[in-house]
């Protein structure tokens, strides 16, 4: 009998494995299937600790991982889906990866080479979602400091396009545009765009822009979701300055509504979003963190704890990233997308 009760307890076993990774959820982005959920990696660039992330991820169930020209570690990311996609651990078809194109190669004479980059350096032959990453062309001057550029975002639009048309990209989105820019893209686009990836957490939660996309078939990914609490010491490590971040984990309506589903609460904070028809892409390289991360498909928030999660919504005042470290006079350019007035 005892050979029969260890063969059911590991069918038990890979009966629960296989559910958790079929629970999750799924949206059509651009007539692709997008998994809800994946793997941010913004600000992560030592090699063994993402390597040890993106190896951890995958093992969980996690098949969508965000990256970005900018972020310099495309070619760590590259090197393990090589390795699991050889060895047959997991089907490319199986994976939505998404890159970014960077703010140095924001010009239409850039774009097809800036991809190909990243194509080389994430070892692949197309990626699922190829995102225009911000609206603002830089570049480096003598004194290797960054400035703004003339940007023309209808012609690198244009650019993006040919590489849905090449096969280079599955899909085509935007990050950080904000309605007045989309709208225009959208009056030349021959291809609309699929995604919008924004800064979205509870304390910022973006209804008039979300609305916006959901009438026009964009999808919607947030960034941040949890408010970003490790961010401070990357900006500390790279010398930029350190700034206020919200506490949403430790808020009393969160903590309350966590205890009741006996859950976390990074947890209830990422189905909070999934049920407001996000996508998110949660950064960690904790083993226990990306495990918790990805159990978020086995409850439910009802319309009450929907209701006073959405009253978190402080409005722009709690927006985390305005982006005006990243170069001098960047909120006098006119494609910034920041502004208060917008």
């Amino acid at each position: 009998m005892k050979p029969l009760f260890l063969n059911f307890m590991l069918f038990i076993y890979l009966t629960l494995c296989i559910t958790k990774i079929r629970t999750m959820e799924y949206v059509n982005s651009g007539g692709y299937k997008m998994p809800v959920l994946g793997l941010g990696t913004y600000t992560v660039t030592q090699e063994e600790e993402l390597t040890n992330a993106i190896n951890k991820a995958l093992e969980i169930g996690y098949r969508h991982i965000d990256t970005a020209a900018v972020y310099r570690n495309e070619h760590i990311i590259g090197k393990v889906l090589n390795e699991w996609i050889s060895s047959g651990k997991v089907k490319r078809e199986d994976l939505f990866i998404t890159t970014k194109l960077g703010r140095f190669d924001f010009f239409p004479d850039q774009v097809e080479k800036a991809l190909n980059t990243s194509l080389q350096k994430l070892q692949l032959d197309y990626v699922d979602l190829y995102l225009a990453h911000f609206p603002v062309a830089t570049k480096l001057n003598d004194q290797n400091k960054e400035v703004v550029q003339p940007t023309d975002i209808i012609s690198v639009w244009k650019k993006l396009e040919e590489q849905v048309t090449t096969g280079k990209t599955r899909t085509i989105g935007l990050s950080n545009f904000n309605i007045s820019q989309i709208q225009r893209i959208q009056k030349i686009a021959k291809i609309q765009p699929a995604n919008l990836q924004v800064e979205i957490h509870p304390y910022f939660q973006q209804k008039e822009l979300r609305d916006f996309a959901k009438t026009n078939n964009i999808t919607v990914t947030a960034y941040s979701p949890l408010g970003a609490p490790g961010l401070n010491k990357y900006f500390k490590e790279s010398n930029k300055p350190e700034i206020t971040l919200p506490d949403i984990l430790n808020d009393e309506t969160v903590t309350k509504i966590a205890a009741s589903h006996k859950k976390s609460p990074a947890q209830v904070v990422l189905r909070f979003l999934i049920q407001l028809d996000l996508i998110i892409i949660p950064k960690s390289t904790n083993p226990k963190r990306l495990a918790d991360n990805f159990d978020v498909f086995d409850f439910t928030l009802n319309d009450e704890e929907i209701k006073s999660l959405e009253k978190l919504d402080k409005g722009k005042k709690a927006k985390i990233f305005n982006m005006q470290y990243l170069a001098d006079h960047i909120v006098d350019h006119p494609e910034y997308p920041f502004h208060e007035n917008i």
